[in-house]
Formats: structure tokens, C-alpha cells, sequence
């Protein structure tokens, strides 16, 4: 794909459309163990067109909605996706959504299919451990120039989202300590972490021609940074995010993914976007989300002085709200801020401190149906587990 097609796809998106993917574990319902089941479950929804598709892992299914013009209208059509999901796996399988499993092996069976095969061709036993589960972020941002400038700079920001939605402290039974071990897992495989800066559409073109060419990046879906422009559907896909385990904090960081994109895109149109940030920086403040979450620091990208991740964030959220308003996100905004001071890390980790690992996944199975409206076949009960 050289750069004239690239600019082309960019040039005529309808501008700042979201849609998400959100990948969720398939457990065991007497174990609560993974269950490699994806394609059985598969089976049970069909096979008409629906949000419902397979990833690397047999224990995985991923949900997909299309573009949507604000957060609460993908976020309708993720919990759609959602309870459809909880009535086909009835007696099979209990879905759940969290970074990473608490206390699975660490490797697993993946699905057939000619991409999957080559992954596990090329990276063996690394492929096999790619049982981590994200919430990726798409937002379309209109205009080539303007998407490569706002992809340059939100490059910055990757930190304080990936510390927002941290939601994988534990694996194979035991605190890692980290707020989220599924950056270090899916770092096992190359292209992972803070993109490169990329200057021009030439210089993407030809990254992932010399990729093609050296037998690394065969088609574009395996240039897997946590932030990256997708050709074919014209976006930028944020997949810093851990996946959440509640449709209200899908909803929260989505919206502060949204409404960041429409910032730096209108700081852009003003003129008012530095010179990108170098990279080794941004990864330091990487480490320190993945480590301490909202509870760490992140240091300025000129100064080097450290500032506590939650006030980094509040100020970032306080800068977006208008935005956020505009675009439909204020309520989802809001969430955001609860995140901050008690994210999905935070709460598994006291789940699990009280009542155990096992005990943990049962938790995060029950709050899959969190927020659902009644669906044909399944009703939502209330639950005293809700909230610790």
C-alpha cells in the first residue's frame, strides 16, 4: 500500500466516528478456569454478519462494533454484543473481561486460521501466551496530514490512558505487583509499546513495505504498537487499553480516548502541536503505568519533573471536559474520574486480597452483565457482588 493509497483512505473518513473492539475471556463454568471454546461458541451465534469474531487464543472472543458518532451510541452496541453474548453461552462457557486472567496457566491453545497459524509458525511458544485481553479504541480523525499530526502526538498521552484502564495485577494465582502485566506479556512479541514517530505517509508506506519485504509484518494488522493508524478503516486504534471489566469503564476510558483525539486534532487546525516527543521518554512514563497505575508518577516530557499520575490525569480530564460535552461523552467523562482514583487494578486487587483468585474470577464473571438492559433469554439479576 504506498502513500498516495494511504492518504486517500485518511482524506475521506467522516471525522471522529468511534468504534471499539473488546476482547473477552471465555471461563469454565465449574472451574472458572480459560475454556478453549471460541469456535463452539462461535457456532451458537450464527454465521451472519455480527460483532462477534476470533482472536489469536481458543479462550477468547472478540466483540466489534461498527463507527458510531459518540461513545454512548458504541458503548449501546457493546452491551447489545454483550447479552447476545451471555445467552449463546449459556451452559457452555461464562464470558469475563479483564487484562489478563488471575490464576490460568500461562499458555494456551490458539485458534485455526491462516493468521493465527503463521503467529504460531513464527513465534511458538511467545504466541501461546498471548492470553491478554484489550479494549482497542478506534477514532477516525478526517484529513491524512491532520491524522499523522494527532497520531505524532498522542503518542504522549499513551502513559496516563495505560494507567487509567490497568485492570491485570495478578497471574497464575499471585500479585504481580504491577497494575497491569499484559504490556509485559504482549512484550514477548516485537512491535510493542510507544510507536515510532513517523514523519510523512512515505515513511509508513514504507515500513510496512520493507516489513512485507523482510517477511515480519506480512500484511498491515501485525504492525501491533499500542497506538497505530489502521488503513483500512481510516483510524487511529488506541490498544494501550487494558479490556475493562464493566461496560461503565469501557465507557470511561473510551470517552477519554474520544475526546483526546478531538483535542489534539482541533490543537492541530490552531497550529499549537509541538515537535513529537522522543520515544525513550514516553516509554519511561509506559513503565511507570504499568507498574503503579493512577498511583505512580509520570514526568514531564521537557522538564523530567515528576508529577503524581492521578493529578497528571485529573488535569487531563479537567482540559477535556468541554469536549467531552460537546461530543456526547460527559456522562462517560465522569466515570473516568472514579477510574482515577480507584481503577479496575485497584479493585481486583482487593477482590482478590478478601476472598482469593478463584473467588476473583467469579467476580469479574458476574459484572460481564453489569449495566445490560434484560435481554431474550438472559435477565440481568442484581447481584450483592457488585462493588467492594
Amino acid at each position: 500500500m504506498d502513500a498516495d493509497r494511504l492518504t486517500e483512505i485518511f482524506d475521506t473518513v467522516e471525522p471522529f466516528t468511534v468504534g471499539l473492539e473488546e476482547e473477552v475471556m471465555l471461563l469454565d463454568p465449574d472451574t472458572l478456569d480459560l475454556a478453549e471454546c471460541a469456535p463452539a461458541l462461535l457456532g451458537r451465534l450464527g454465521d451472519r454478519p455480527s460483532p462477534f469474531k476470533l482472536e489469536l487464543p481458543a479462550s477468547q472472543i472478540e466483540l466489534v462494533t461498527p463507527p458510531h458518532r459518540s461513545v454512548p451510541e458504541a458503548i449501546a452496541d457493546l452491551g447489545a454484543a454483550r447479552g447476545e453474548l451471555l445467552v449463546a453461552a449459556a451452559g457452555l462457557v461464562r464470558p469475563a473481561v479483564a487484562g489478563v486472567h488471575p490464576f490460568s496457566a500461562a499458555e494456551g491453545a490458539l485458534n485455526r486460521g491462516p493468521r493465527y497459524e503463521r503467529a504460531a509458525a513464527e513465534y511458538g511458544w511467545v504466541a501461546r501466551r498471548q492470553l491478554v485481553c484489550a479494549l482497542q479504541v478506534h477514532v477516525a480523525v478526517g484529513g491524512a496530514r491532520r491524522t499523522l499530526a494527532v497520531y505524532n502526538a498522542l503518542r504522549e498521552e499513551l502513559p496516563a490512558l495505560a494507567a487509567l484502564a490497568a485492570n491485570a495485577p495478578l497471574r497464575g494465582g499471585h500479585d504481580t505487583g504491577l497494575a497491569s502485566v499484559r504490556p509485559l506479556i504482549s512484550g514477548l512479541l516485537p512491535r510493542q509499546g510507544v510507536p515510532p514517530v513517523l514523519a510523512s505517509w512515505d515513511e509508513f508506506a514504507e515500513s510496512l513495505r520493507w516489513g512485507a519485504a523482510a517477511g515480519a509484518i506480512p500484511e498491515p494488522g501485525f504492525w501491533w504498537w499500542e497506538l497505530r493508524p489502521h488503513p483500512r478503516f481510516g483510524t487511529l486504534e488506541l490498544r494501550v487499553p487494558d479490556a475493562q471489566t464493566t461496560l461503565a469503564d469501557a465507557a470511561a476510558v473510551a470517552a477519554v480516548a474520544h475526546a483526546l483525539v478531538v483535542e489534539l486534532a482541533e490543537r492541530h487546525d490552531a497550529g499549537d502541536l509541538g515537535a513529537p516527543a522522543p520515544t525513550w521518554r514516553i516509554e519511561e512514563n509506559r513503565w511507570s503505568a504499568c507498574r503503579h497505575g493512577t498511583e505512580g508518577t509520570l514526568a514531564d516530557l521537557q522538564s523530567g519533573e515528576p508529577i503524581p499520575t492521578g493529578q497528571h490525569i485529573e488535569a487531563l480530564l479537567d482540559r477535556l471536559e468541554p469536549i467531552a460535552e460537546r461530543i456526547g461523552a460527559g456522562d462517560a467523562l465522569a466515570d473516568a474520574r472514579r477510574l482515577a482514583h480507584r481503577n479496575g487494578a485497584a479493585l481486583q486487587r482487593t477482590v482478590a486480597s478478601e476472598r482469593g483468585p478463584y473467588e476473583l474470577a467469579h467476580w469479574l464473571a458476574d459484572r460481564f452483565a453489569d449495566g445490560l438492559a434484560p435481554q431474550r433469554g438472559f435477565d440481568s439479576p442484581a447481584r450483592v457482588s457488585e462493588h467492594v
